[in-house]
This record gives C-alpha cells, sequence and structure tokens, in this order.
C-alpha cells in the first residue's frame, strides 16, 4: 500500500526536478514511469504527461520568476505558438499509431542529446 502511494510521488519528483532544472525533460521521464504505475494506454500516457507537465512548468515559472527572472514578455510570441501546436497535437493524438508517437519522441530525445553533447 505504501508503495502504491510513493510511486506517484517520486515519479512527479523526479519530472518536477528534471523540469526545473533543464527547461524541459520531465515528460520524457514520466512516459515510462506512468507505463510501470498506471493502466493507461500509450495514447493516455501521452495525454496524461502533458496534463502533469503543465503545472510544473507553472511552479517553476513562478519560483524563477520570484527569483528575478525577467523573461516573461520573450515567451509570449512562442506560447502562442505552443498553443495552436498544442491544440493541433491534442485534436490529432488519438489517430496517430502508437509506433509513430514512440519514434517521433526518439527522434526528438537525440536530437536533443545530441545538441547538448556538441554545445
Amino acid at each position: 500500500m505504501q508503495k502504491q502511494r510513493l510511486a506517484p510521488l517520486m515519479s512527479g519528483a523526479a519530472a518536477g526536478l528534471a523540469n526545473g532544472l533543464f527547461g524541459a525533460g520531465g515528460g520524457m521521464l514520466l512516459l515510462p514511469l506512468l507505463s510501470k504505475t498506471t493502466d493507461l494506454k500509450q495514447h493516455e500516457l501521452f495525454a496524461c504527461s502533458v496534463c502533469i507537465i503543465l503545472p510544473l512548468s507553472l511552479v517553476s515559472a513562478g519560483v524563477y520568476l520570484l527569483r528575478g527572472g525577467s523573461f516573461l514578455l520573450d515567451s509570449v510570441p512562442y506560447l502562442l505558438g505552443g498553443a495552436a501546436g498544442g491544440a493541433i497535437a491534442g485534436l490529432t493524438l488519438r489517430k496517430l499509431p502508437t509506433k509513430w508517437l514512440h519514434r517521433a519522441l526518439g527522434i526528438f530525445i537525440l536530437w536533443g542529446g545530441i545538441r547538448l553533447l556538441t554545445a
């Protein structure tokens, strides 16, 4: 019983830590953790991950702002495009084969990793 309560808390803490430190990556951690700790289907895992990351990102942004961050105005154009992309993804998620979602995520992870290693 204790393990059932601890797994979601630890998973959320890992996602929040990655999101706060790196500005990304929390969702990539959540997908395998949610897969192991829930009975959600693949498409539901992706959607659930997004629902968890939003509040975590808001908390991180709030902390950055309270500590003197001045990035808010710079982020507005990206928020507009991101909202459009998020709406399109939300509408098409169930129509995409799981295999494609996994491959696309893998490509994004590889691309991000290569960029970080060559920076």
